[in-house]
């Protein structure tokens, strides 16, 4: 194996595996996992690291595998369904069958593809990672754009008192599966950008994700100077010109690394608004490359930009101060031409605002005519957080759409999981038409889904055992202590219940310490007993997060408690991936509505796990709360509701939940876990694991969450963008003549006289519009009643009819109404119209009469 850093020659029989240890799509998988241990145990089980298995593992065993027969026929099989992916038709084909899509860019400041490379720190990241894959799997033309961390996210350590203590290791690009991109003379290819009195060079690496390329930047470069080589080290720097100049990094040299590429692009995704200069490189080079105006460019490009949006609270946009702004961007404003106060007017809801700060999102937004949120009711937040933008407006109207996150199935199924769902390599059950893939488990006898679950949980405690005795094995030696015995600590017969993420204030990971006496009566049940697996980090710069840490670890590490609780520090993909497939419940209890989508307990379906969740993010779409978690099989939820939907007070709310969660717990789930057959078999639970595999796992996957973005997203921007910028931008000017013409008189514009008539049957609607110098043709006279409890929203458009006699540029607009409503519900309102813009992103003016 050659990586330029690092060479090693291996047998002819394993010559193709350095390939697949580049391969972040398939070094991962179920089958791949179970062929990387058979080379060197001790290092795979240590880091499940495919590409440090093969650097490091002796020769003597190298040479072994070579002649072992059993694992080169595994090998062999491995690699036919390796090919067979790549030589097989993709799905996307299908879905774009004029070829309207050439490329994507999909931008995000993290990664989450394997333990092999670090560049994550939670679920932003794993989303990003499990939508690459997916892309792969479905044949999405997609590259991904995002930085190579010389640190990364944190390692976590628990100190003596449940602390945590945060620990940043090197990542060498020796030892990660990524290579140099070269230029065609063989030189390393650089991207440069300009900052205050030097430029800085960005080095770029290639990470191979099945189908799709990853391209990285780093400036850990010789070129730059000490500090600028800094600049991509630690993942989410809290220092703020280093954030700033990574978002820098991310978005123009993202964009600049596309131009020098040759990539034919025509769709730009935005994961979260880190990367939005990205909209402003993609419009200074469409100017620079077709000779038009910054202002038209941005029309052209901005039709073809996507925002995905995760953020459910507004002060966890990225903001910056403006001077901090005009420091760090000014080279590049000059360079493109674009006035500063410009540029902050796109990131600012008032423009005028001088005290307001830059804010990412709201660049994002102006940036984007394509805008989602990442759930259902994360789309309803989202649009309260966007409202301001967008003053008048209806909230509903408010221009973001929901598309729910998905996880990448074969990333996240155990070997076991997709044996029993009868797809072993992960190659072809998800990759295309979700109709029936549940129909296999559906079929299943309870004693096969039970068997397995036991399988599941014992393969998840002995890993734990592993895990833990690694975190306790240098403290219990420096104090003279012992690493405890496997068999003292959990036990595969015991209800396991995994909480595993981010220790922020709002996912109220201590909600289960409310009431810490009942907890342990739980857990120390003689006849029902429950076990606790927990892990999560928090922000080091978190203080409350750092403080629930230690909350937590203090409790668990009670002596009463051994045996039935443990926290496992340094939270990871790799201990992720435990997890998910061996938990029989996955908690998660945030605060309503503060979970964007939480992908977490998504992954235990397809493992047989069953969430026991508040109702936020995707579980709030999951279950139907409407609808009684009946006796028989066949209304029976896929899971536990924790609380309400009713609003109150955070600690109102607090203590709702935090009795809601006990009695859950102690009423329901743990009865039905232990609720078994003469056979010691418990029927209604086996009935709810059946329910929530084969209803939520297909509903939950990235490959329905991706068709999505290629309905919703993709495929309307390619088509918006490619007619934008066809003829010179010739529909870009035309589009942004409009923008133009309509702000400027709009202020004149006025309703006159609303005329509303009811005889008998017939009901009408007559609007009398002054429209100053706007032509009819640009705008749209409608009715609007708002929604009134199961009755929806409804908007009538009315027709032009008359001139108004006597008046210049006056119109009569009119039209019947339907009998549905009450006439007195309707308001008249003018609202801009261009059959090519988007309204209101583009253009937010609205009129309502008085």
């Amino acid at each position: 194996m050659n990586h330029g850093y690092f060479h090693r020659e291996l047998p002819e029989a394993l010559a193709d595996l350095t390939d697949l240890a580049f391969d972040l799509r398939w070094n991962n998988c179920p089958a791949a996992r179970h062929l990387w241990s058979r080379f060197d145990p001790g290092i795979w089980e240590r880091t499940e690291n495919p590409f440090l298995v093969l650097q490091s593992a002796h020769q003597d065993q190298i040479d072994a595998a070579a002649n072992d027969e059993p694992l080169l026929r595994e090998l062999q099989d491995w690699q036919n369904e390796v090919g067979e992916y790549y030589s097989s038709e993709p799905e996307f084909r299908s879905l774009d069958p004029d070829h309207v899509l050439k490329t994507v860019a999909y931008f995000s400041m993290e990664f989450g593809l394997s333990e092999s490379l670090p560049i994550y720190s939670g679920g932003l990241g794993m989303l990003a990672g499990d939508h690459l894959k997916t892309a792969s799997d479905l044949g999405v033309p997609l590259v991904g754009i995002g930085l190579l961390y010389q640190q990364g996210y944190f390692r976590q350590v628990i100190g003596d008192s449940g602390e945590q203590v945060e620990a940043y290791p090197f990542n060498d690009p020796g030892s990660l599966p990524v290579r140099p991109v070269a230029e065609p003379d063989g030189q390393w290819l650089r991207v440069k950008l300009p900052l205050p009195g030097r430029s800085l060079y960005l080095r770029v690496w290639e990470a191979r994700v099945g189908r799709v390329r990853l391209l990285l930047l780093d400036s850990n470069d010789s070129m730059n100077t000490a500090l600028d080589r800094g600049i991509t080290a630690q993942l989410y720097d809290a220092g703020r010109d280093k954030r700033l100049l990574q978002e820098i990094v991310l978005g123009v040299g993202g964009w600049r690394l596309i131009e020098q590429l040759g990539l034919d692009v025509d769709v730009c995704h935005l994961n979260e608004g880190h990367a939005a200069f990205a909209v402003l490189a993609r419009a200074a080079a469409f100017s620079q490359k077709h000779g038009v105006l910054l202002r038209q460019a941005f029309t052209a490009t901005r039709a073809g930009n996507v925002f995905t949006t995760h953020t459910p609270v507004e002060a966890a946009f990225d903001r910056f101060d403006a001077q901090l702004l005009a420091r760090y961007a000014r080279s590049f404003l000059d360079e493109v031409g674009l006035p500063l106060d410009e540029l902050l007017a796109l990131g600012r809801q008032n423009p005028d605002d001088t005290s307001e700060p830059f804010n990412m999102a709201w660049l994002a937004m102006h940036g984007c005519c394509h805008v989602n949120a990442v759930s259902r009711l994360h789309g309803e937040v989202s649009r309260s957080l966007f409202s301001s933008l967008f003053p008048r407006w209806p909230q509903n109207e408010v221009p973001v759409r929901a598309i729910t996150n998905g996880v990448h199935v074969p990333t996240w199924a155990s070997r076991r999981a997709a044996k029993l769902w009868g797809d072993e390599t992960g190659n072809h059950l998800w990759l295309d038409g979700l109709q029936h893939v549940a129909d296999r488990i559906l079929a299943l006898p309870p004693e096969d889904i039970w068997s397995f679950r036991t399988v599941q949980r014992q393969a998840l405690l002995e890993h734990v055992w592993i895990r833990y005795a690694e975190q306790i094995e240098s403290d219990a030696a420096t104090k003279g202590g012992t690493v405890p015995d496997p068999d003292a600590m959990l036990d595969p017969n015991v209800l396991t219940i995994g909480f595993a993420r981010r220790f922020a204030t709002y996912k109220r990971a201590t909600l289960l310490l409310s009431d810490p006496e009942r907890l342990k009566r739980l857990l120390l049940d003689e006849h029902r007993p429950v076990q606790l697996v927990v892990a999560g980090k928090a922000h080091p710069n978190d203080g409350f997060g750092k403080d629930l840490v230690r909350q937590m670890t203090q409790f668990l590490s009670q002596p009463e408690l051994r045996g039935r609780a443990i926290f496992l520090e340094d939270y990871d993909m790799v201990l992720g991936q435990h997890l998910v497939a061996g938990v029989d419940v996955w908690l998660n209890t945030p605060l309503r509505p503060n979970e964007a989508c939480g992908t977490s307990g998504m992954k235990v379906l397809v493992n047989g796990g069953l969430n026991v969740s508040v109702l936020d993010g995707w579980w709030d779409e999951a279950v139907d709360v409407d609808e009684p978690d009946a006796g028989d099989k066949a209304s029976l939820r896929p899971g536990w509701i924790v609380g309400s939907r009713e609003p109150g007070s955070v600690d109102e709310v607090n203590r709702r939940d935090a009795a809601s969660l006990f009695d859950v717990l102690e009423n329901e789930v743990i009865p039905e876990f232990y609720d078994r057959d003469a056979d010691g078999i418990p029927h209604r639970w086996i009935d709810r694991v059946k329910a929530s595999m084969a209803q939520l796992t297909p509903q939950f996957s990235a490959t329905r969450m991706l068709h999505e973005y290629v309905e919703h997203a993709y495929l309307p921007a390619a088509r918006a963008y490619s007619a934008r910028a066809a003829d010179g931008a010739k529909l870009a000017a035309d589009v942004r003549k409009w923008i133009d013409h309509v702000k400027t008189h709009w202020g004149h514009v006025r309703i006159g006289q609303v005329r509303r008539c009811e005889n008998g049957d017939e009901r009408s609607v007559s609007v009398d519009c002054w429209l100053d110098d706007i032509p009819p043709e640009f705008v749209r006279v409608e009715l609007y009643a708002e929604s009134q409890g199961s009755t929806p929203t409804s908007i009538i458009e009315l027709s032009r009819s008359d001139s108004l006699p006597g008046a210049v540029n006056g119109f009569r607009f009119a039209g019947s109404i339907p009998g549905t409503r009450p006439l007195n519900d309707y308001t008249a309102r003018i609202r801009p119209q261009h059959p090519a813009a988007f309204v209101p992103i583009e253009n937010d003016c609205i009129l309502w009469e008085h």
